[in-house]
Formats: C-alpha cells, structure tokens, sequence
C-alpha cells in the first residue's frame, strides 16, 4: 500500500513539484519516498513496506530483455553519478499482487530473471511479458503507472472494483500539455499547471448520492479513473481509455444449495490465505456483522494469534454494542481483540481532518467511525483485513429485499398503487414509499442506498434554486446517471440489477472510498477479501433466491459462515454502524454550531438558507433529517478546507 503521482512534460526544473506532491501524500508511505525524473516523465512514490521489505523500492526501473535486472532504486536525471540509473520501463504502483508468486513462477517458465521479491517487479515484468493482457492475470487491488522510454508512452491502470484510486488531469502545461495523476487529489493541487476550481454538477449529485457520483470529481477538470479500466497516454497529450473487465452473471440453476455453500466458503477461505500474504504481520477488524466476523474467523484459521480491533461509541457502554458482539466472538474464537469506545469530543474534533483526508466531501457518518478504528489498528499492525463488497456480492442490503415485498402486490394495477401512494402521502400515513415502489421498477427510483435519506431532486431544486452559475446547464436527475448501468444488466432480475448499481456507485464512490482514505490517513494497508476475483466468480452464478428473499439477506453467505463462527453471529441482522450523530444533532451546542454554518457566506452562496435552518427545526422538533443536515455541513466543511483556508486541519490527538 502506497501513494503514486506523476506527469509527462516534465523537466528537472520540476523535482521541487514532484517532491511536493510526495510530501503532501506522507501519510501514505511513511517508510520511504522515491522520485523518478527523465526523459519527459516524472514520476513519485511513497511507500508503505509489506513485501519485499529491504528491495522494494519505488519508483522501480527496469531495462529491455528477460535477462536484465531490475533497478529499485530513485532515479532522477542529473543526480549525482551512480545515484540512479534510467531504465526503458519504470513504474509506479499502489496496491497488492496477491497472486504475485504464482504469476512470478510461470515468467520465469517463460526466462524472465528478478533482483527481488517484490510485486512491484513481477506487475512490471508481466507487462513487458504480456502488455495489457496481464490485466486478465492479476488478482489483487491496484493502481499503478509505467512508463515506456522508447513508445513515449504511460500505460495505466485500476483494479477490477476501484478499490485503489487514481485521479489525473490533462491540463496546459508551460512546454504543452501534462497529463498528471496522483493516489489523492491533494497531490494534483501541488502541481502550477491546475488551477483549482469547483464543478458545481457534482455538488449538484452529492446532494443526492452523498458522495461523488460523477467520473469529475468536485476539482473541476479532475477525473477519476474509473474501476476495471486502463489508459494510454502519449507524450502530444492524446489518451485512449478501455474498459479491460465487466462483471457478468451467469446462475447455475443445477448446482445444489450444499454445493452453494461449500462453494463460497472455499473461494473465501482461498482469498483469506491470499490477502494473509505479507511480509508483515496483517490484523484484521471485526464488528458485530456477519462479514468482518465470518473473515477473521478465516484468517484465524491461517494465523491463531491474529489481532483484531473494533469501535464503538462511549454514550453505548454497558450495552449490547459493537464492542461487546466482538469480544464475545473473539472469547469464542481464542483470537485478541482490541477495542476503543469513541467520545463524543473525539468524533467531532476529527472531522476536519477527515474531510481533508478524503479530498472530496463525505457525508458518510461512519468515516469517522473508520478514522478511529485504522487508528487504534496502526498502533498495533500495517494491514488489516475489512469486509467491504460482502453485501454487493451475496445481497447484503435489507433494500435488496424490495422486489420480493412488490411481489405481493403484483396482483394490483400499476396506476392504482400510484394513487394509493399519493392518497397516503397526503394524509400522513405510513407505507406511501411501499405503494410507490411496488408500482414501479428499480429503475425508477433506485440509485443507490442514499435513497430516503439523501436529497430527493425535488429537495435537491428547492436547496439549489437561484443558486446556480448563470448558464448553468439542466441538472442530470440520479436517474438518468445510473441508466446506463441498469442498461448493462436489463435482462436480469431487479434484486441483480440494484447490486450492479452499487458495485458501480455506492461501493466505489462511498464505501471504498472511505475505506482507502481512512487506512491510508494512518499509514495502514486496508485489504478487502471479499472483492477477489474469485469470490465474485462465485457469487455471480448464485441464484438470486439464494442471496436474498423477503425474510433474509446474505442466505448462503450466512450458511458458509456458520462453519466458522457461531449461528448467533451467521444468522445475526444487518445493523449497520450505530453512529449517534441523530441524538447529537438535537443538542443545542451541535444545533447552534450548525446553525452558525447555515447561515454563514459559503452556505449562502450554494444553497438557500431558510431551507437548511428548516432542516434542522424539523430534525430538532422530532423528525430524522440527520442524514441530509450531514450532507450540507460535510460539504460546507470540506469547502471551507480546499478553497478558503486552503490549510491542512490539525490532527486530532490521538
């Protein structure tokens, strides 16, 4: 785990910047910078040592041929002599090869010779041994870019679920166009040729999704390279930009339930053993969900003297609260727990400084939640082990469910459910969002799991309304953004279609996200076995009877875990992160604090202002509008951070 950046055009009058951009990202790889500078191209690393601890330095270099050896160390023309060396490839990579060894036997089959143990050298010598089809060999999480001296070219490239992130910017630069790309947004900034500036139509999306929805992100003119795609960039600035993998399903109606379940626990078993490989010892978190649970009961049946770690909030202490479901399961498991009760003054404190970490606004309460937990872990390990695309792949979510409930009232007329919606909404009664739903598709009102708490567009013109850039264009509705995805899968049933629209929005834009943002604040590897490869080619040919019914989510998720954990904690209901953020909100000290940003220029100038105090007198008076009062106060914040203050928060103590 890692930071990457770089830029073509480059000149040695340009090291302070890369240096910049290295410095600016620290926390990423506290154990070692690197700077690679010549022939037009510069490129940074920071890392974070887990493989290979002595020899896998960043940038890496490497001449032609399947004889030659790899050069690990910085390369900067112009250096002192014998403190570089330019080779015809150098790279540049932020993640994990977990399946490194395999890949490293069969080039060596093929005569290819290696200086180190490092994944580093066996992802570069795969692509001069395979170009872009090593992108069909990987299994692991990555972002990465090389650079090829005799093409000009830089090829990069993103992992299959956009677990890792890679932002780039093509912008004007003094010797024409630079192509720059970085780990985190903050890195781009450091570089003259871009000029900060917001894009107004993602804080249009945010305010919808609680996240950013969009391919820009709120830096206008910086992009995001999406999940399973790769891009080639030329020295005249052109790029070409490929999808290299899509998710499929294919269910296998003949295979038995039995057979089912064995089927998941043996590719999470497998992918547990894979994501153990380090030369460093990796935890492993665990809450009171099925999924951390299920997966460090994996990993403790590769390593017994695991370490785990679990949060909670003080104001639950002595009741049944994430803390104490994982001490009981860690007692059951003979494994050590480490846990931390967050106060009230510590979460608040620390939103600053998470705002800045996750570069563009969050409105996800639990990032903070996740800040604390990578902190307790780093104190103790370098990798952990997190359960994230669980409930994408095997049907997780309790909304999942929806379609199963519609078919209860698949007897009515379409337009009479409407009509009884409306009826219900008008009086007050509940269930109008229940008739609304059963008379419509997926696609007309699911976009991901911000739906109900988010902004409705409705809301979203009455918050905006007169508040747009004159010339604005029309605001694009959560709709028409995820149509194309449900266009992708417009063959299967709505349960499938509403998961492929998570692992596309929600997975990557908020759960992913925060997850890589908060590991890396604290120089901490996140690994995520549950978004293998293999796993999802196992949960892609899962009926979908089998993930999720009227009555349960995550069926056979469930039952392959209960050979490794207790049925109480398998059959356990989803409770999400219990974040108090509800209660706070209806205090006087957090409402007037609120109310203060409300009210003040940065609120006047994005949003009507009667509207938000409204929220809060309504969430004040009874009603949950916790949710979107976070959305505004998030954006507010994390504004103020990168475009009044432009400072970087104080760190909270730890």
């Amino acid at each position: 785990m890692c930071g990457i950046c770089g830029f073509t055009g480059a000149t040695q009058a340009d090291l302070p910047t890369l240096k910049a951009m290295c410095d600016v990202m620290a926390h990423r790889g506290p154990d070692g910078e690197g700077q690679y500078l010549a022939d037009g191209v510069a490129l940074g690393h920071r890392r974070l040592s887990l493989i290979d601890l002595a020899n896998g330095n960043q940038p890496m270099v490497r001449a032609t041929g399947a004889h030659d050896s790899a050069v690990t160390s910085p390369a900067v023309e112009g250096s002192a002599p014998g403190s570089f060396t330019i080779g015809d490839y150098a790279i540049v990579f932020n993640g994990e090869i977990y399946n490194y060894r395999d890949l490293r036997c069969e080039l060596e089959a093929e005569g290819w010779t290696f200086k180190t143990e490092s994944d580093t050298e066996t992802l570069l010598v795969s692509y001069l041994a395979w170009g872009s089809l090593l992108l069909d060999k990987v299994r692991g999480m990555f972002a990465f870019a090389i650079w090829d001296k005799q093409k000009q070219e830089l090829f990069c490239a993103r992992d299959f679920f956009g677990i890792k992130p890679f932002y780039y910017t093509l912008q004007d630069g003094e010797h024409g166009p630079q192509f720059i790309f970085a780990s985190e947004i903050k890195c781009i900034l450091e570089h003259p040729a871009y000029e900060r500036a917001l894009n107004e139509e993602a804080l249009e999306q945010y305010l919808c999704f609680q996240f950013s929805a969009l391919p820009e992100t709120f830096f206008k003119g910086i992009m995001k390279l999406e999940p399973a795609h790769c891009m080639t960039v030329r020295a005249d600035g052109t790029t070409e930009t490929q999808r290299y993998w899509r998710p499929t399903y294919d269910f296998d109606e003949s295979r038995s339930r039995e057979d089912t379940v064995e089927a998941i626990d043996a590719a999470m078993r497998e992918s547990v053993r894979y994501h153990n490989v380090a030369d460093v010892e990796v935890g492993s978190f665990l809450s009171s969900g099925i999924d951390s649970s299920y997966m460090a009961a994996c990993l403790a049946s590769e390593n017994p003297d695991i370490k785990t770690f679990t949060v909670g909030f003080a104001e639950y202490e002595g009741e049944r609260d994430e803390i104490t479901w994982a001490r009981e399961l860690a007692d059951e498991l003979h494994i050590e727990n480490n846990s931390k009760h967050i106060s009230e003054e510590e979460y608040w404190a620390s939103l600053p400084r998470v705002q800045w970490h996750m570069d563009e606004p969050s409105a996800d309460p639990s990032a903070v939640a996740l800040y604390f937990v990578d902190q307790e872990a780093a104190k103790k390990v370098k990798a952990v082990l997190s359960g994230e695309g669980a409930d994408e792949f095997f049907g997780g979510y309790r909304i999942y469910q929806t379609p199963f409930a519609n078919q209860k009232l698949a007897w009515a007329p379409k337009g009479l459910l409407r009509g009884a919606s409306k009826a219900a909404r008008a009086l007050g009664v509940r269930g109008a969002n229940y008739l609304e739903r059963a008379s419509e598709t997926p696609e007309d009102w699911y976009y991901t799991n911000a739906n109900g708490v988010a902004f409705s567009p409705d809301e979203r013109e009455r918050l905006r309304a007169g508040k747009r850039p004159d010339g604005a264009a029309r605001v694009a509705s959560p709709q028409e953004l995820i149509a194309p995805a449900y266009a992708e899968v417009a063959g299967l049933d709505e349960t499938t279609r509403m998961q492929y629209v998570d692992l596309y929005f929600w997975l990557v834009g908020d759960i992913l996200l925060k997850t890589d943002k908060m590991s890396m604040a604290h120089s901490l590897e996140s690994r995520v076995p549950f978004l293998d490869k293999e796993v999802f080619n196992v949960s892609r040919t899962i009926p979908t009877p089998l993930k999720a019914n009227d009555e349960q989510t995550k069926i056979t998720l469930r039952e392959a875990a209960e050979r490794a954990i207790p049925k109480d904690w398998a059959q356990k209901e989803k409770l999400g992160f219990p974040v108090p953020v509800v209660n706070w909100l209806r205090q006087d000290r957090y409402y007037d604090e609120i109310k203060e940003w409300f009210t003040g220029d940065i609120a006047e100038r994005f949003f009507n202002t009667d509207e938000l105090v409204k929220l809060l007198d309504e969430h004040r008076g009874g009603a949950d509008r916790s949710r979107k009062i976070w959305i505004v106060y998030m954006f507010l914040m994390w504004y103020k951070i990168y475009f009044v203050d432009k400072t970087v928060p104080e760190k909270p103590a730890a």
